[in-house]
């Protein structure tokens, strides 16, 4: 039998990482989650910031990053310089500061770009949950184990959990874009 809420599972998970990937962006303000896709080249592996050190935003502008290991403090900050971030780390013993500058006009409207087309991508993700979904109700209806209004009902069913989450993906992507434009 056809089960509509795995595939709505599957799409919620596809929105789940759509976000992380979105809170790992750089806007104006100090945001912990820009340092999750960092990752440091330490004990052999590469290990997330947050597995080295406990990480802070004290102030709007500026994170915090209390190294427990000096001997990562170096590393830390190396990986931070390469990321795509664009920061630029200042050392105190095994305090790292980050001050997180204003964007500039310029990288506002590259953020909105790469915000858009991480939206896209997810959108993209969700259309082929929906098409494996009908492609399911295709089979099951070949078979002999659905009638074909058993598949027309589940394929409005599947369109419409389809059509939420392709809506909560569009909103969301307009209220970051929003959050990059306020100065």
């Amino acid at each position: 039998m056809f089960n509509e809420k795995t595939y709505s599972q599957k799409m919620d998970k596809t929105y789940d990482v759509f976000i992380k990937e979105l809170s790992s962006l750089r806007t104006g303000r100090a945001n912990t989650n820009m340092l999750d896709l960092v990752k440091v080249d330490v004990y052999g592996q590469k290990m997330p910031i947050n597995q080295l050190a406990s990480i802070t935003t004290p102030e709007p502008r500026t994170i915090n990053i209390q190294v427990w290991d000096l001997n990562n403090v170096t590393l830390i900050d190396s990986a931070i310089k390469k990321s795509a971030l664009d920061l630029n780390p200042q050392i105190d013993g095994q305090l790292i500061r980050l001050p997180i500058p204003d964007l500039s006009e310029e990288r506002r409207n590259e953020m909105k770009k790469i915000i858009k087309s991480i939206g896209e991508k997810c959108k993209v993700s969700i259309r082929n949950i929906r098409r494996e979904a009908n492609d399911e109700l295709k089979k099951l209806l070949k078979s002999k184990n659905i009638s074909e209004d058993d598949e027309k009902k589940f394929e409005k069913i599947v369109q419409n959990v389809t059509d939420q989450h392709i809506k909560q993906v569009d909103e969301k992507v307009i209220s970051k874009e929003n959050e990059i434009m306020t100065i």
